[in-house]
This record gives structure tokens, C-alpha cells and sequence, in this order.
């Protein structure tokens, strides 16, 4: 029989193997999924919608940090210099590509210092104003506009996001003198441009509608090549005499360069079946967007060829890089 000394062994094998079950399997740490926008305007509410989709598809926590600031450059810079694990993220919007010609001393390389996970999504703008102006048609602003000019502001979310690019590219084509006034976040340019201290603006149809319904707003026309089909009564700017204006919102998720491969393929196909799947769809169809998956390599060719497209526009309609 064995002696004492065994017994002992024995017993204090089973405890360290019993020890060893009870200690908890590793528990990866939260993505944090940033955001270069404030609290409640499209970006935000659609980045957290992907990333309460993503989080339980992947079955990793994922939380939502606003770093508001710069047209989204703070939250990207943040991202850029971010350790490329795959545990830091950049929900980016089409503002992402028109920095890089807006701003001469951005802290990073917009197409160097990023990998491009996926495309999320496509969202059109609407150009509202101010029912004072009382111009029920993209024409009778024109008029009014030439009739005043220097008179009339139009607000955007920031400098150099899309809606500014838009109200930019409207201000060239229709040749009329109107003064832009950034804010940050749609949010905060909303109730100047309902007290009428600025005329008009070009926002995402979704954080309008409830304006446009109630009457505060007036929407003159969406600024895609189609009309929305939230908006349906409303005309595109093309149509209504300014043909080839066709400008759209995008979001991307990106990660900082040098992330793995194949940590890159694993987000993107839990973004991708997240996207196709009808609950988010239908979430982010309320925001006037249009769900869109790819690959990193297509998402990728996607945001360098922006860069280069609104480098171009913002050279043609004369914006000055800061």
C-alpha cells in the first residue's frame, strides 16, 4: 500500500487539477469602437447600432467612445495611434476622405496609418432651410439667394464633412454668395438653423425628418442621383437644374495600420453577416441608409479612391486647407 507520502501526493494533485478547472478561461479585452462625432447625430447612432450587432455576433464587448472635435480628426488620430490588435476601431464617415485635403497638418496619414475593415453604409442628404426664407423649391432659393447675397449662412456638422462639401458644391454650381457656419455636430447646428441665425443646410435625411415633418424645416431636394425613398415628393438638385450634382454619405469601419490580416478578415465577415441580416438593415434603413459589405480590399480601393475624388472638388470649389 502506498505510504503516507503518496497518499498526500495524491490528494494535492486533485486539488491543483480541481484548481486549475476553476480558474476562468481567458476573457478577451472590449473592443473600443470610436467615434468622431457627438452623441445623437447619424454616425453615432449608427455605430452603435453595428456595434451592439457586432458585439454579440463576434461575442466580444464592444463599447462606443465619442471623441468629438476637428471633423472627426481627434477620434481618428486616437485610432492611428492605437496599438493594431484588432481592440481599437474607427467608425469613419465620408468626412474621413475629405480631410485629407481640408486640413494641412493632420496628425496622421489618412490613407497610410489605417486598414480598412468593410463598408457599412451609404446615406444621402437632404438640403432644408429655414421656412423664413420661404422658398418652397431649390429655384426660389437660388432667387432669394441672389436677391441677398452675403445675407444667408448655411450650417454643417463640421468642416469638411460631406454636408459641408455639399453646401460647398451647391454654392459653386448655383453661383450665389452664402457664408458657411461649421458646428460641431448636427446636433448643435440644428436650433440656429431653427431660429432661422443660419438659412439653410445639408444633413442626413434621417436626423431631418422629424424636423421636416413638423414644419420647423422645409426640404427642398435630396442631394443623390435618385430620389429617397423617404423623401419621395422631394426632387434631387440635379433635377431641379443643376444636373451631375450627385453627392452621397458613406461610413467605413477602420483599424489602425498594421493590424493582422487575418484579424482584419475575422471583423470583416462579423460585419458582414451583421449587414445582411434584416434586423440591422431595417434599423439603419430608418436612417436613411443603404447597408453595403465588402471586403477590406474593395472597402480599401473604395476610401483611397474618395481621398482623391473630393481632393479634387475641394481644389474646384476653392476651400482652403487649413
Amino acid at each position: 500500500m502506498p505510504g503516507p507520502f503518496f497518499r498526500r501526493a495524491r490528494v494535492l494533485a486533485v486539488l491543483t487539477c480541481l484548481n486549475l478547472l476553476s480558474i476562468p478561461a481567458y476573457a478577451a479585452p472590449p473592443i473600443r469602437l470610436e467615434v468622431g462625432f457627438p452623441p445623437g447625430g447619424t454616425t453615432d447612432v449608427m455605430a452603435r447600432l453595428v456595434a451592439n450587432a457586432l458585439s454579440a455576433q463576434i461575442n466580444r464587448d464592444i463599447i462606443v467612445e465619442n471623441r468629438a472635435g476637428a471633423s472627426g480628426n481627434i477620434a481618428a488620430a486616437s485610432v492611428a495611434k492605437a496599438a493594431p490588435d484588432g481592440n481599437t476601431l474607427l467608425f469613419a464617415p465620408s468626412s474621413h476622405a475629405v480631410n485629407a485635403s481640408i486640413y494641412s497638418d493632420l496628425p496622421f496619414d489618412t490613407l497610410r496609418d489605417f486598414k480598412t475593415v468593410g463598408m457599412v453604409a451609404t446615406t444621402p442628404y437632404v438640403l432644408v432651410v429655414n421656412p423664413k426664407l420661404k422658398s418652397g423649391s431649390v429655384g426660389e432659393l437660388v432667387a432669394y439667394l441672389k436677391q441677398h447675397p452675403g445675407e444667408v449662412a448655411f450650417a454643417s456638422a463640421s468642416a469638411g464633412t460631406g454636408q459641408h462639401l455639399a453646401g460647398e458644391v451647391f454654392k459653386k454650381a448655383a453661383q450665389v454668395d452664402i457664408l458657411h457656419v461649421p458646428y460641431k455636430g448636427s446636433a448643435a447646428a440644428l436650433p440656429d438653423l431653427v431660429a432661422g441665425r443660419t438659412g439653410l443646410m445639408f444633413d442626413n435625411i434621417a436626423v431631418m425628418l422629424p424636423h421636416i415633418k413638423s414644419g420647423k424645416v422645409n426640404a427642398l431636394a435630396v442631394t443623390t442621383a435618385q430620389r429617397s425613398s423617404l423623401l419621395p415628393d422631394s426632387p434631387t438638385v440635379a433635377e431641379s437644374g443643376y444636373p451631375g450634382f450627385d453627392i452621397v454619405g458613406w461610413f467605413v469601419l477602420l483599424a489602425p495600420a498594421g493590424t493582422p490580416a487575418d484579424v482584419v478578415d475575422q471583423l470583416n465577415q462579423g460585419l458582414n453577416t451583421i449587414l445582411v441580416s434584416k434586423q440591422l438593415t431595417d434599423k439603419l434603413a430608418k436612417l436613411g441608409a443603404e447597408v453595403k459589405t465588402s471586403t477590406p480590399q474593395e472597402a480599401d480601393r473604395f476610401v483611397q479612391d474618395e481621398v482623391h475624388r473630393w481632393a479634387k472638388v475641394v481644389k474646384e470649389v476653392g476651400i482652403k486647407p487649413n
